[in-house]
C-alpha cells in the first residue's frame, strides 16, 4: 500500500513540475507586496566568507532546486480556498450537479469533492507558501546580524538594510551592510569567588581554562568556559553548584578596544520560610549508598531485609531476584566519595544497559547525622522489567536464487536467569519462498525453506581467566557473550546446513569507542546437495556446455537427446576427461574448464572455520538525526591458527593437497584485515555530502589456498556500487562471468551528495568506484588477479541518482546506476558505453547505504 502511494506521490511530482514550468512565481503574492527573491549581506564591503551568516536572516528567499523554485511553484498550483469553490460550484451548479450524480452517485460525488480538497493541502504542504518582503523582519534580521558579530569580539558592530526593487515586478531584494570595525581582545582574567572550596578547586585546574589573554574576545569561548567549571564543580562535591551561579563580567570602558573579563561566583541561595539565605557552597561527600531493588511506593508496612555488601546497603522488601555483586557492580559510588556527576550518569548508563531494569532513580539527601550537613546519602531506586518478553515478526525477501519469500521471526528473551542480570536471548526463524530456477524438479510454488535457531547468553561481565578490571574498568561497560546457532537451508542453491558458535566480549573506551573481541568464532558448514551445483550455477553451466557442443560429442556419458551436458554425471566426465587430455579440447578450452572446476569445488567444499577477531569502532555520531559525524571501523581476523597447531601436536597427517582434515572437513586458515571510514558534512537547509571508503584482504596460507565462499568479498549492489547488481562486478576484468561472483581482496570508496527536493522527498547523485580481485590464492585467471598496481586501473566506475521518502522513522529508497567506467570491456570502450537507462541497474533499499 505505502509502494503504490509513493510511486502514484512520484508520478504526481513529475507532472507537477511539468505544469509548474508556465506558472509565474508572483500567482500568490498579493497587490502591494513584494516576492523576496534575495538577501544580499556584505561585511566590509565584501562578501562574508562564513556560510553561517547566509543563515541568519529570519525571511529567507523560497528554496530552490538548481536554481528552479520548485517548491513555490507547487504551492502556487493549490487554490487558496479549495472548500468553499466546491461548495458554491454545487450551489450554483445543480443541473451538472444532478447529472454528475447520476454518473458517480451523491456519495462519490462528495467523496470527489473531498478528495479535491485533500488533494489541495497537500500542494499546500507539498510545497512552500511566497516569502513576503517583511520590514518588520529586516529589521530583526539586522539586528540578529549586528548580535552575531557582537558575539565574535566586534562590540562596535553597525548594521544597516535597505529593500531594493527587482527589475521584475512584485519582486525585492533585502540588502544588508555590515560594518564590523576593530575587533575587542581580552586583555586580562580576574576571579571574585565567595566559597574557598570552590577557590580552591578552581585554582587547582586553572591550568585547564578556556580563556586566553591576548585573543579576540568570543562569547562561545565564554559558554564553553562556564560549562567547563560547572562540570569541574560538579565533579568536585559541589551538589547544589547550577551553572546559574557561574556568572563572567566584561568591562570595555575606556579600555582602547581591550576586554577585561572577570569570573563571578557568589555563594548558595537558600530559601529558608519566606526569606533567602547565602551561605557559602560546600563539597559534598557520600556518606551511604542504598541499593533498593524492585522498588515500589508502597512498602510503608513492609519491614525491609538489609544487606550490607561492599558498604552498600542492599534493602529488599520482597524476595531476594538478584545477586548482591551485579547490583554493587552497577554503581559507580560508594560511602567516602565525594560527589561527582560523572559517577552518577555512569551509574545511570550501566543499569540501563542492564536491560533488567526500567530507567532508574537515584536521588540524594542531606545525612541528618552530619551535623556540618557535607555528608549525602544517595538512594537508588530500581524497578524491574518483565522477567519474558517475547516478539513476532514477519519479513518478505528476495534474492539471487528466491524470487519470494515470506519469513517468520520468534524472540524470547529472559532476563536475570541466573539472578546476576543476565540475559537469555533465543530466537527462531523459517521462511518459505519461491526460486527463480528450481534445480529440483519441486512442482511447488514455495519450493525454498529456511529454518534457523540462535541462543544468546549476554553476562554483564568478563568472564576471563586472568583480573581485567586494571585494564578495562567497569565504566567500560564490559560484557560476555556466548552465542549458538543452527541454519538448515533446503531447494536453496547446494542445501546447506550451518552450525555456529562464538565467544565474545564487548566494551566502551569512551562515548565514541568501543570494541568487540571474539575470542572463537566457529562456523562449520556442509553442503547437502554437491552434484547440483551446475542446476543452481548456470552460468558456469553454460561456459562448459558451450564448450562441449563445440566439440560435438555424441556420447551418452557426457550429453543428453538435445546434445546437452548432464547434470551431474554428463559434467563430471566431461571435466574429469578434458582435463586429462582424453578430449579434443585447445589449450583456452582447457583452461576455462580448469577454472569451472577449481569455482565447483570451492563452492561445493564443506568449511570449518575457527577464528578470532577484534573490531575496534570510533564513531562520533550523536543519534540517528545527525549528519556531521565520522565514523572508522578496523578489523582483523584471523582463522586456522589453532587448529592448525592442534592437529599438528596430535599428529594429523596431511591428504595429497598437503592439507588437514578434521571431523572430515578441510579446515580454513587465513588472515583477514579490513578498514571503513565514513564521513558525512552537513550544510545547511538539509543539505549533506557523504564518502565512504572500505579496503580488505583475506590471506590464505597453511591449511587453505582460498578463502571460503561465506567469508569471500563480492561486489556492486544497493549498498556499494549501484550500476552493478550484487555478486555482477568482477573479479578484476572477467566481466562476471559466473552467477555469484567473489574474490578475496576489496577495494570500494562512494561519495554521495544529498539534498531536499519537496516535502518527504530527498534527492542524491552519487559515484561509486571499487572492485574485487583475488590474491595470493589459487585463482589462475590472469584477468581476476591483482599483482600489481596496475591493475588499478580495472577499478570499475558508475554512476547515479536517486530519490528517497522519508517517513521519520526509516527513509524509503530509490537509486539508479549507470556503468561509467566497465573494465570488463575492451580497452577503448570502457568509458561512458553503457550510460542509458536500458544498461541501468535500479536499486531498492531502506534507509541510507552509508
Amino acid at each position: 500500500m505505502i509502494h503504490r502511494r509513493l510511486l502514484a506521490k512520484i508520478g504526481l511530482i513529475v507532472t507537477l513540475v511539468s505544469i509548474c514550468i508556465g506558472c509565474s512565481t508572483i500567482k500568490r503574492v498579493p497587490n502591494g507586496q513584494k516576492l523576496l527573491i534575495e538577501n544580499v549581506i556584505k561585511v566590509d564591503s565584501m562578501k562574508p566568507n562564513d556560510d553561517r551568516v547566509a543563515t541568519l536572516p529570519v525571511q529567507k528567499a523560497n528554496s530552490k532546486l538548481l536554481g528552479y523554485p520548485l517548491r513555490l511553484h507547487i504551492y502556487n498550483l493549490a487554490r487558496p480556498h479549495r472548500d468553499s469553490i466546491y461548495l458554491k460550484w454545487m450551489q450554483n451548479n445543480p443541473k451538472a450537479l444532478k447529472r454528475r450524480n447520476a454518473i458517480l452517485s451523491e456519495k462519490q460525488t462528495m467523496q470527489l469533492g473531498e478528495g479535491l480538497v485533500a488533494f489541495n493541502q497537500w500542494l499546500k504542504r507539498t510545497g512552500e507558501a511566497p516569502t513576503l518582503v517583511d520590514a518588520e523582519l529586516a529589521e530583526r534580521s539586522a539586528e540578529r546580524l549586528r548580535q552575531y558579530y557582537w558575539n565574535q569580539g566586534w562590540f562596535n558592530t553597525e548594521v544597516d538594510h535597505k529593500i531594493v526593487d527587482a527589475k521584475r515586478k512584485k519582486r525585492a531584494r533585502v540588502k544588508y551592510f555590515v560594518e564590523r570595525h576593530q575587533p575587542y581582545i581580552v586583555d586580562s582574567l580576574t576571579r571574585e569567588i565567595a566559597s574557598p572550596s570552590l577557590d580552591s578547586v578552581y585554582m587547582a585546574n586553572k591550568r585547564m581554562t578556556l580563556l586566553e589573554e591576548g585573543v579576540q574576545y568570543r562569547t562561545a569561548d565564554i559558554n564553553a568556559e562556564r560549562n567547563r567549571l560547572y562540570r569541574l564543580f560538579r565533579n568536585n562535591g559541589a551538589f547544589f553548584m547550577e551553572k546559574e551561579n557561574i556568572k563572567f563580567e566584561g568591562d570595555t570602558v575606556g579600555t582602547d578596544q581591550k576586554a577585561n573579563i572577570r569570573l563571578l561566583i557568589g555563594d548558595q541561595e537558600i530559601k529558608v520560610a519566606d526569606s533567602i539565605v547565602s551561605k557559602p557552597f560546600k563539597l559534598h561527600t557520600i556518606s551511604k549508598v542504598n541499593i533498593i531493588p524492585d522498588y515500589e511506593t508502597n512498602f510503608e508496612d513492609v519491614v525491609p531485609d538489609t544487606t550490607v555488601y561492599k558498604n552498600y546497603n542492599i534493602i529488599r522488601y520482597q524476595p531476594k531476584k538478584y545477586k548482591n555483586r551485579p547490583l554493587a557492580d552497577a554503581i559507580f559510588f560508594e560511602p567516602g566519595n565525594l560527589y561527582r556527576d560523572i559517577d552518577r550518569d555512569r551509574t545511570y548508563k550501566r543499569i540501563t544497559e542492564l536491560n533488567s531494569f526500567l530507567y532508574p532513580a537515584i536521588t540524594y539527601e542531606i545525612d541528618p547525622d552530619d551535623p556540618t550537613g557535607e555528608d549525602l546519602i544517595a538512594n537508588v531506586l530500581l524497578t524491574s522489567k518483565k522477567k519474558y518478553n517475547l516478539v513476532f515478526g514477519t519479513e518478505g525477501s528476495h534474492s539471487n536464487i528466491q524470487t519470494f519469500g515470506i519469513g517468520l521471526n520468534t524472540s524470547l528473551l529472559i532476563r536475570n536467569i541466573f539472578r546476576g542480570s543476565e540475559l537469555l536471548d533465543i530466537s527462531f526463524r523459517g521462511n518459505i519462498g519461491a526460486s527463480s530456477n528450481n534445480a529440483t524438479g519441486d512442482s511447488r510454488f514455495f519450493d525454498l525453506q529456511e529454518i534457523g535457531a540462535d541462543a544468546r547468553l549476554i553476562f554483564p561481565r568478563f568472564f576471563f581467566p586472568l583480573e581485567t578490571d586494571g585494564v578495562i574498568p567497569k565504566f567500560m561497560s564490559p560484557s560476555t557473550e556466548l552465542s549458538l546457532g543452527f541454519f538448515k537451508q533446503t531447494n536453496i542453491g547446494l542445501d546447506r546446513q550451518s552450525v555456529n558458535g562464538a565467544l565474545s566480549y564487548r566494551w566502551q573506551q569512551t562515548p565514541i569507542k568501543s570494541t568487540r573481541f571474539d575470542l572463537i568464532n566457529a562456523q562449520y558448514v556442509r553442503n547437502l546437495d554437491p552434484q547440483d551445483f551446475f542446476n543452481v550455477y548456470r552460468s558456469s553451466y553454460s561456459s562448459l556446455n558451450d564448450i562441449a557442443n563445440d566439440l560435438d560429442l555424441m556420447d551418452a556419458r557426457y550429453v543428453n537427446e538435445e546434445n546437452d551436458l548432464t547434470v551431474p554425471l554428463g559434467t563430471n566426465n566431461f571435466i574429469n576427461d578434458a582435463i586429462s587430455g582424453n578430449l579434443d579440447v585447445d589449450n583456452n578450452q582447457q583452461e576455462t574448464i580448469r577454472n569451472i572446476r577449481e569455482r565447483r569445488d570451492r563452492l561445493v567444499q564443506n568449511n570449518l572455520i575457527i577464528a578470532s577477531s577484534y573490531n575496534w569502532i570510533r564513531n562520533n555520531r550523536q543519534g540517528i538525526y545527525d549528519e556531521d559525524f565520522s565514523r572508522i571501523s578496523l578489523r582483523l581476523e584471523s582463522a586456522g591458527n589453532l587448529i592448525a597447531g592442534v592437529s599438528s601436536l596430535i599428529g594429523i597427517d596431511e591428504n595429497a593437497d598437503g592439507q588437514r582434515r578434521v571431523f572430515g572437513v578441510e579446515f580454513s586458515q587465513y588472515l583477514k584485515p579490513e578498514v571503513e571510514y565514513i564521513k558525512h558534512w552537513q550544510y545547511t537547509n538539509g543539505h549533506v555530502f557523504a564518502i565512504k571508503a572500505f579496503g580488505g584482504v583475506a590471506i590464505p596460507y597453511g591449511n587453505s589456498d582460498n578463502i571460503p565462499f561465506i567469508r569471500s568479498f563480492f561486489a556492486g549492489g544497493p549498498n556499494d556500487n549501484r550500476a552493478w547488481q550484487a555478486y555482477e562486478l568482477g573479479p578484476g576484468s572477467t566481466g562476471g562471468l559466473n552467477d555469484f561472483n567473489v574474490a578475496n581482496m576489496k577495494l570500494a570508496f562512494n561519495a554521495e551528495y544529498r539534498f531536499p527536493l519537496a516535502g518527504a522527498f530527498k534527492g542524491a547523485v552519487f559515484t561509486d568506484i571499487g572492485n574485487i580481485w583475488n590474491v595470493l590464492d589459487s585463482e589462475e585467471d590472469p584477468d581476476a588477479v591483482f599483482n600489481e598496481f596496475t591493475d588499478l586501473q580495472y577499478i570499475a566506475i558508475g554512476t547515479g541518482l536517486g530519490i528517497r521518502y522519508d517517513f521519520g522513522f526509516f527513509v524509503l529508497r530509490f537509486d539508479v546506476g549507470f556503468k561509467t567506467y566497465n573494465p570488463a570491456l575492451e580497452p577503448g570502450n570502457r568509458w561512458f558505453r553503457e550510460v542509458n537507462f536500458s544498461d541501468s541497474v535500479f536499486n531498492v533499499g531502506i534507509n541510507y547505504p552509508f
